[in-house]
């Protein structure tokens, strides 16, 4: 076996120097060099592209992230955010050369107000443990992605992470009142407040969503909100997906606005089913999940609206939970989707864009037939009240050329999704597995004026770099390639 090669002098000089600096602002424990120590960290949920970062740094304290920014800022070292890894984009994959700062050890809890029902946390703090320490008031956190169990509230700032419930409470960006955090250069920034609006720019809202290219999350305080006294789900089962994606459009021209309201196919309902046992009915072609939540009388009505609703768009059954333990099992299904899979498949993609509600139907005809195109199979699971899909394309990376075709499914589904009048993603992000869909759906203006608000908050590009924006070049390249493939139209500039 072939000894490993030396790296070059200057690379190795320069990957000293840059660690000598770093141990200077670290306790030993908070600095990852080593081979095998930086491997858990070489990518997150998108496991198809992996890259050892040069080192990984755990701060403890805030005081430790500033003093690092400003020496990887002064030694021109990139920097890649991270949270707990759970993304599916690759917005969290190393640099080569760069840095990769979890925010795994800024974990407390600072503050929770129940009068003012808010909560002011570290970025490390998980998604669901918000809820459980407000639970003692009767309060919780709203937004509940599917990785609630271990995704980081700064990683969904990063990602404005929705949830089953973001229909009716809304997305991150929805439920956060300040972000304080920390620029490329070392300067804390706060933006937002504690009161419901702030002065100047809506700056929070650019930074929501940002995907940790604007720069790094030390404090959020998020807004709280009453627990339910009562919840039930319905599920409504078609026999045929069509019929079902009729169905929530007519759910909410009936002016009913569920709590949730997702939806899964045969495929997805079989792959679920045996795993969690979540008394799905498996010869449904799809099934809808509808939520109610509030006082008794109101459920009561809700439920019984939505069951008229559902049965005359052509449900051929409904079935109500009974108890809070049924309605728990009917969610767990869903939120198990993703790990369910693979029971059916060595491998799978998660694909995420969304789409307008009214478009739904045709848009599931359309990723069956390609199906049939490219080989391969594709369980929808959704959040169809706000049109967010969530396909899962199977496939065995050991078979040759599966990926690739994989791959090839989910760019034809992005390109679905904008033709249609939809978005390329609705809550997973662009990381690195979009970015040449974003030159698909935005001008070449349009990009640049991304890159000018990337610029006024690092002007460097060092946060993240190469992630979420596409360079212009990149597009002029993408738009002659799909051009000559006949599968797109050329990005053209507005007025050109």
């Amino acid at each position: 076996m072939n000894a490993p090669l030396a790296p070059p002098p200057l690379l190795h000089a320069r990957k000293q120097a840059i660690l000598a600096a770093l141990r200077g602002l670290l306790p030993p424990h908070c600095l990852l060099s080593e081979q095998e120590d930086t491997r858990p960290y070489e990518c997150d949920g998108l496991t198809a592209y992996r890259q050892l970062p040069l080192a990984v740094a755990l701060p403890e304290t805030e005081a430790q992230l500033m003093a690092l920014l400003k020496a990887c800022s002064a030694l021109r070292v990139p920097i890649v955010p991270r949270g707990a890894g759970t993304g599916l984009s690759g917005g969290a994959m190393p640099i080569a050369d760069g840095i990769v700062i979890s925010t795994a050890k800024m974990s407390r809890i600072l503050a929770l107000d129940p009068l003012a029902r808010t909560a002011r946390v570290q970025p490390g703090v998980r998604n669901l443990a918000i809820s459980e320490a407000a639970a003692a008031h009767a309060l919780y956190y709203a937004p509940d992605p599917s990785s609630q169990i271990a995704c980081t509230i700064a990683g969904n700032v990063a990602e404005n992470s929705g949830g089953v419930h973001c229909l009716k409470y809304g997305l991150t960006l929805h439920n956060v009142m300040r972000v304080r955090m920390v620029s490329m250069d070392g300067e804390i920034i706060e933006l937002g407040g504690a009161a419901l609006d702030a002065p100047g720019l809506d700056l929070l809202a650019v930074f929501i969503g940002s995907e940790g290219m604007l720069g790094v999350v030390t404090e959020v305080t998020v807004r709280l909100i009453p627990k339910p006294p009562l919840a039930r789900v319905i599920m409504a089962s078609f026999d045929d997906v069509i019929t079902g994606g009729d169905a929530v459009a007519e759910v909410i021209a009936a002016g009913i606005i569920p709590a949730g309201l997702e939806m899964m196919d045969r495929t997805s309902v079989r792959m679920v089913e045996p795993f969690v046992k979540a008394g799905y009915d498996t010869n449904a072609a799809a099934i809808l999940l509808c939520e109610s939540d509030g006082m008794p009388e109101e459920v009561e009505e809700e439920i019984e609206r939505m069951s008229e609703v559902l049965l005359r768009a052509g449900a051929s059954a409904i079935a109500v939970s009974g108890s809070e333990a049924e309605r728990m099992r009917f969610w767990s299904g869903r939120k198990n989707a993703f790990p369910a899979a693979g029971r059916l498949s060595p491998d799978y993609y998660c694909m995420d864009g969304t789409i307008p509600r009214k478009r739904l139907a045709e848009v599931l005809q359309g990723i069956a037939a390609m199906e049939q195109t490219y080989g391969l199979r594709c369980a929808n699971v959704f959040h169809a009240g706000d049109g967010n899909l969530h396909p899962l394309i199977m496939f065995d990376a050991n078979q040759p050329g599966e990926f690739d075709r994989a791959e090839r499914f989910g760019e034809a589904i992005l390109a679905l999704c904008v033709e249609v009048g939809g978005t390329i993603t609705g809550e997973h992000g662009v990381g690195i597995e979009k970015i040449d869909a974003m030159c698909g759906q935005f001008t070449v203006n349009e990009v640049a004026a991304f890159i000018g608000v990337k610029r006024a908050f690092d002007g460097a590009f060092l946060l993240n770099p190469n992630k979420a924006i596409p360079t212009l070049d990149r597009c002029a390249a993408y738009g002659k390639r799909q051009a000559r493939g006949g599968v797109f139209k050329f990005v053209k500039q507005v007025g050109a």
